[in-house]
């Protein structure tokens, strides 16, 4: 990939992606980060560790560290929409969780 990580490293998003993706990748990630999810919590250096054969992803950050983050996370609102009108506008306002089958109704 773009910067040589690719055997090394795996992509991991609560979003959508194309086919055009490569490498070890997790996505659809539930709970959302606009709801909460700990996706929403992770920073930059925290470790986590995948293993494709248990199906497992662990973060590596004590439970204080995820409280004062979930927290922070909390008290920050909800964020305004980027985009403003159009089809895009109506999937960010309108579409479900991934979990629930990311229908827009």
């Amino acid at each position: 990939m773009g910067a040589g990580l690719g055997k090394s490293t795996c992509l991991i998003t609560d979003g959508r992606f194309s086919g055009a993706s490569r490498g070890f990748i997790i996505g659809h990630v539930t709970p959302e980060a606009h709801l909460g999810g700990p996706i929403a919590l992770v920073e930059d250096g925290d470790k986590i560790t995948v293993d494709a054969h248990k199906r497992t992803i662990d973060w590596h950050v004590s439970e204080e560290v995820q409280s004062a983050r979930r927290a922070a996370f909390a008290g920050r609102g909800p964020r305004p929409f980027s985009v403003k009108r159009g089809v895009l506008l109506r999937y960010a306002r309108d579409v479900a969780p991934a979990s629930e089958g990311a229908y827009c109704d």
